[in-house]
């Protein structure tokens, strides 16, 4: 176990994972994501500095929570971050769809084989073979 010091109350905590604050610091920070949830899903057309100003909380927080899927806008309010890879508009995550597609398919081609290579081996395999005495 690790001892660190919180980053928001400079209290010492035993560190176990995730961000570097304490318990009672992570706590405050879901009753204050709570409170954003909600005023998000009462006033779904504002952005996210009025979000941010009328909750007491850093549009990086917010910025943070959308990253994580945590929460989203609606599609009325105009607001969204940048994709990490190509830099499109999305509502909430890390990259857009197409992205994510492309991640997706460019894992699957390092996991396929060349069948004309495995076909070779098998017919090599399989072919009968005569021992000279």
């Amino acid at each position: 176990m690790e001892v660190r010091t919180c980053r928001q109350c400079k209290r010492i905590f035993n560190y176990l994972t995730g961000p570097n604050i304490c318990p009672s610091c992570k706590d405050k920070l879901e009753e204050k994501f709570q409170e954003v949830k909600k005023y998000v899903e009462d006033h779904p057309d504002e952005g996210i500095t009025q979000v941010a100003e009328a909750n007491e909380v850093s549009a990086k927080q917010i910025q943070r929570w959308i990253r994580e899927e945590r929460l989203s806008f609606s599609e009325s309010s105009g607001v969204g971050i940048d994709c990490e890879s190509c830099g499109a508009m999305i509502r909430s995550g890390r990259l857009c769809q197409k992205c994510k597609d492309n991640l997706i398919g460019a894992a699957n081609d390092m996991y396929k084989t060349d069948d004309s290579y495995v076909a070779r081996k098998h017919r090599e395999a399989a072919r009968m073979r005569f021992l000279d005495n």
